[in-house]
C-alpha cells in the first residue's frame, strides 16, 4: 500500500516538470544522466509552481561566452545562465517557462578548483539556476543570503554538502 501511494506522489511531482536536455558539445564530456537533472530541478521547484517547462542546454566555452556577452554584457563564459520567460514572475494559470544554459568546461574547471565532484557542482548549479527562473536573485546581500540558504537546504535534502561552507566563518 505504501509503495502504491508513494508512486502516485512521485508521478504527480514528475508531472509538474517538463524537462528537455540538449547537449551542444562537440567533444565527448562527462555529463550527468537525465534522471539526475530531473531530480535536481524538481527539488528546486517551489510549492507555488504547479507546472514548469524547462530546457537545459549544455554548451562549450565559445557559446557560453557569446551568450553571456550578448545577454549580460559580460565578455567571459560563466557556469550557468538562466533565461526566464516573464523574468520569473508567475502568470496565473501559466507554467513556469525557462532555459538553463550550462557551460561544461567552466563547470568542470570550477568543480576541480573547488575540490568537489562534477555531479555535486552540476546539482548546485541546476538548483541555483532553477531558483533564478522562479524569481530568486542575489544582487543584494539579503537576497543572496536567502537564496544561498535555500540552495543549501535543497542540496542537503538531495544528499550534497553545503556549497557555501568554505565561505562561512
Amino acid at each position: 500500500m505504501k509503495t502504491a501511494k508513494r508512486n502516485q506522489v512521485l508521478q504527480r511531482l514528475a508531472a509538474r516538470l517538463d524537462l528537455t536536455l540538449e547537449d551542444r558539445l562537440e567533444a565527448e564530456q562527462a555529463l550527468p544522466e537525465g534522471k539526475q537533472w530531473r531530480r535536481w530541478c524538481q527539488a528546486a521547484l517551489q510549492r507555488d509552481v504547479h507546472k514548469a517547462q524547462i530546457s537545459l542546454v549544455v554548451v562549450d566555452e565559445a557559446e557560453g561566452r557569446a551568450l553571456n556577452r550578448d545577454y549580460r554584457g559580460k565578455d567571459y563564459a560563466t557556469n550557468v545562465l538562466s533565461f526566464a520567460l516573464n523574468e520569473g514572475d508567475t502568470v496565473a494559470g501559466m507554467p513556469l517557462f525557462g532555459d538553463l544554459v550550462f557551460c561544461a568546461p567552466v563547470v568542470a574547471r570550477e568543480a576541480a578548483e573547488q575540490g568537489k565532484s562534477l555531479d555535486a557542482h552540476y546539482a548546485h548549479l541546476a538548483v541555483h539556476g532553477m531558483l533564478h527562473l522562479q524569481g530568486f536573485d542575489h544582487e543584494a546581500d539579503d537576497e543572496a543570503e536567502a537564496m544561498e540558504a535555500l540552495e543549501t537546504v535543497i542540496l542537503g535534502k538531495l544528499g550534497y554538502a553545503d556549497p557555501y561552507a568554505a565561505e562561512k566563518p
